[in-house]
């Protein structure tokens, strides 16, 4: 009889309580654990699509219930306030990294990246490029139209002009 109301009243508490609860990641990684009312160990992680996510350890994370009773949980996000620029505005997306990279899409279409940065495949750029500190190319280049240049060049090798190699004049 002890048993059974014991049982009927644990029941009950599982199914009257919150659907989803904050807590802090104690262990982070993809299968996260979360110190909520007690710590819940080996809780899925989700995102977005397209997005991936695992949260660290102290971050103060979603983790809502699911299944019968209220037995599955999972962790679905993180509190990012603290991140947040200041002028983030309604609408504009600012993606970071605990390293320090960030991607701020704005609301005027602008993109501002912070951090190193590795692209592969080809790209195509309409409109100016203005570029600031030390440019390094590696492979052929290939200039259409106008250039100018103001300021010194060096150049360390041969230079061919309209395929005809170009030596420097020794005159004077």
């Amino acid at each position: 009889m002890w048993l059974s109301r014991t049982i009927a009243a644990r029941q009950r508490a599982e199914r009257e309580s919150a659907a989803a609860d904050m807590g802090v990641t104690t262990i982070g990684g993809s299968s996260a654990s979360v110190m909520t009312r007690g710590e819940q160990r080996n809780l899925e992680v989700f995102a977005p699509g397209g997005l991936i996510w695992q949260p660290q350890a102290g971050d103060t994370v979603l983790v809502i219930k699911g299944g019968t009773g209220g037995q599955e949980q999972c962790v679905v996000a993180a509190n990012t306030a603290a991140a947040s620029p200041e002028e983030l505005a309604p609408g504009e997306l600012f993606l970071y990294s605990c390293g320090g990279a960030s991607v701020y899409l704005r609301m005027d279409g602008s993109i501002a990246i912070k951090g190193n940065a590795n692209a592969e495949g080809s790209w195509v750029i309409t409109g100016d490029v203005d570029l600031t500190g030390k440019v390094k190319i590696t492979g052929s280049v290939e200039l259409q139209g106008p250039v100018a240049v103001n300021g010194a060049v060096t150049i360390n090798g041969s230079l061919t002009v309209n395929g005809q190699p170009c030596r420097p004049c020794l005159c004077g």
